[in-house]
């Protein structure tokens, strides 16, 4: 079928942010910079000025007023919590300064570690993706054992070597679940009598600001495009691969994406919607959307 239907709900609680179980890695082993929405220009180990001696945030009740859209839209995938949590026993970097370089490096690679496990899980839900579920659930008990190394042997790890090999496995779960959108969808009740032409697209494609309201996305190839302001209000977005997509500012209201794929709560906090916007059932509503009364446009 063409909405890939889930085999079952995964519990991926340990690859949602959990900030309380965490040292602030974010906000101090990290680069970043005012002009992408954070607070400061920062260099990666210099503690965020807002950060608190308990590692909580002071203005995180008023991110979205203050326009940190940097922060808002961050995810580590739960790697924070695993890195202060696990890999370092507790130990935070404060206490044990000595650590601290290593405790920064080792959150960098367990953030793109955690990264593919949350992708690889997703991949194993799908009923299309049967075929491969061998392979994928191979791939995913050897990242899950590499996140399980020592701080000093994660250090040693290629991480590059082992994301293009599940990468390999990521095209192939895009590659069968869009052509089963293309191939079997059934079109809206809006949509009878008329076609949407249907957008060739590749991987990062360039559609800052494009109107893609009457194209037929339905099954596209999004990985790592560009959908900065992109309108894609009212959109049938079933089986459309978003790995690695930049959707900081895209109007997504009114838009489905129930059945896409690879797409994170990261994108969506970037992204702008409202409560018709219909989400897959592990990413929930940002706050800071707007509902449909407040954004001058028909309910």
């Amino acid at each position: 079928m063409s909405n890939h239907p889930k085999l079952r709900d995964p519990n991926r609680d340990h690859l949602r942010t959990d900030c309380e179980k965490c040292f602030g890695l974010c906000c101090v082993g990290l680069f970043f910079s005012a002009s992408e929405g954070f607070p400061v220009d920062k260099v990666a180990g210099q503690p965020c000025p807002n950060l608190q001696p308990d590692f909580r945030c002071s203005v995180h009740a008023s991110l979205n007023k203050q326009g940190l859209k940097g922060c808002i839209a961050f995810d580590c995938f739960g790697a924070g919590q695993k890195v202060s949590q696990v890999s370092f026993g507790g130990q935070d970097w404060m206490k044990t300064p000595e650590s601290t370089e290593q405790m920064f490096k080792v959150f960098i690679m367990m953030m793109q570690l955690h990264e593919l496990l949350w992708y690889l899980t997703e991949a194993l839900t799908i009923e299309t993706t049967r075929p491969i579920h061998g392979e994928l659930r191979s791939m995913l008990d050897e990242t899950e054992r590499l996140t399980a190394l020592s701080p000093g042997s994660l250090l040693e790890l290629n991480v590059a070597e082992h994301r293009v090999a599940v990468n390999t496995l990521l095209l192939q779960t895009s590659e069968l679940v869009r052509s089963d959108a293309r191939r079997g969808q059934v079109k809206r009740p809006e949509q009878e009598g008329r076609s949407r032409p249907r957008m060739t697209l590749g991987r990062g494609a360039d559609l800052i600001g494009a109107d893609l309201r009457k194209m037929d996305l339905r099954g596209a190839n999004l990985r790592g495009a560009y959908l900065i302001a992109a309108d894609l209000r009212g959109t049938d977005l079933s089986g459309t691969d978003f790995i690695g997509a930049d959707l900081r500012d895209a109007d997504l209201r009114g838009a489905d994406l129930s059945m896409s794929i690879f797409l994170t709560q990261a994108q969506l906090n970037a992204a702008k919607g409202d409560v018709r916007t219909k989400l897959p059932p592990l990413l929930t509503r940002p706050v800071h959307w707007v509902r449909p009364a407040d954004s001058g446009e028909p309910k």
